[in-house]
């Protein structure tokens, strides 16, 4: 654990894009809300859980690499609101046990899943 932060470790993950103006959009609707802050003009920031951050930065020489998985309570529910937000999962994942995980792909081809256990 680290020994600077009195609260715990913050987490910012990262997706690099080469046109923040498209990708923007993209993410405020998959994430369902504008960023928490904009660090710069091109770099937008959504708290996701207390400490855990996804960042959409403009870096052409590193865009479409990112891949993130985040572990949801609800699913069904996540997805179902992605939906009604007009954004489909691009893929699927299966795992032992029941584990689910719906992938949504960015206009950069930045992957980020939403998993849960089967319920």
């Amino acid at each position: 654990m680290s020994e600077f932060l009195s609260d715990g470790p913050e987490l910012f993950a990262v997706a690099c894009v080469r046109d923040y103006a498209t990708a923007y959009p993209w993410w405020e609707t998959l994430l369902g809300s504008p960023p928490s802050f904009k660090a710069t003009p091109t770099e937008a920031v959504w708290e996701v859980a207390p400490h855990r951050w996804i960042v959409v930065e403009q870096r052409p020489e590193r865009a479409g690499l990112a891949t993130h998985t985040l572990f949801v309570d609800d699913l069904d529910l996540r997805v179902g609101q992605i939906a009604a937000r007009g954004l489909e999962p691009d893929d699927h994942e299966t795992f032992e046990g029941g584990v689910r995980k719906m992938i949504y792909r960015d206009p950069e081809g930045n992957e980020i899943g939403f998993g849960g256990n089967a319920q």
